[in-house]
């Protein structure tokens, strides 16, 4: 394990998107064969942290990038992988990137009734999902929609291709197994949201950085917004 974060952050719906509040962090990083734990963001992410949300919110369809000569490099992975899957303009705190189903995105999709299923105790359709253009590099899977609401139960995504042959050889840059797993459950009040997100794949760059990147968010303790009223007579 050469990094690791466990976070706990408020998630406040906004008007189009969200916003992110970090109340902790206990991390720990390999250097030089030993652990040494943090409890804060890295450098680079705390000197924008005034803007991190509005940072992550615009970097729709911007690419990660990596310093590979920053003894940083794993922490920085972590934290901008972190930030870039789950902070996206999305009002549950999801990355909506990650899942074509929008009603914009749809339009480049093809759907196919699979059947019916029973899936966390519900009943559910079974519907698989890829891009109408096969040379297309985007999302394939499967979603499992509750037959009586009609809300997502189970979203599974996956590469709908493979990065090219030459990349690979030449570059040698893959990312095998990519894909991302996400599980919706309703609230006492009916409200569907989002219970937990994940995602576990390699990362390979220029042939001699290579890592496995596991994320696991969980949504809880879902709630909503708390007003308090005093009426005030005026004095007589």
């Amino acid at each position: 394990m050469r990094c690791e974060e466990v976070t706990d952050s408020r998630i406040t719906p906004t008007e189009s998107a969200s916003h992110a509040e970090l109340l902790k962090l206990d991390g720990r990083l390999l250097v030089k064969g030993k652990y040494i734990t943090y409890t804060e963001l890295s450098p680079s992410q705390n000197r924008n942290a005034s803007e991190q949300n509005k940072a992550s919110v615009e970097a729709e369809g911007k690419d990660l990038t990596i310093n590979l000569d920053d003894d940083d490099t794993d922490r920085d992975l972590v934290e901008n992988m972190r930030a870039n899957l789950t902070r996206d303009k999305s009002k549950d705190g999801i990355g909506s990137r990650l899942f074509p189903l929008t009603s914009k995105a749809q339009a480049d999709y093809l759907f196919h009734l699979a059947g019916r299923e029973h899936i966390n105790g519900r009943d559910v359709f079974h519907i698989d999902f890829r891009p109408k253009l096969k040379d297309e590099y985007d999302w394939k899977g499967d979603a499992y929609i509750d037959a009586a609401s009609f809300q997502p139960v189970v979203v599974r995504t996956a590469m709908s291709r493979k990065v090219p042959f030459a990349v690979r050889t030449l570059l040698g840059t893959n990312v095998p197994g990519l894909g991302f797993s996400i599980v919706y459950a309703p609230q006492p009040d009916g409200v569907w949201f989002p219970t937990s997100f994940g995602t576990e794949f390699k990362l390979r760059v220029l042939f001699f950085f290579s890592r496995e990147i596991t994320i696991n968010a969980e949504n809880r303790d879902f709630e909503k917004t708390h007003v308090d009223s005093k009426i005030i007579l005026p004095s007589q």
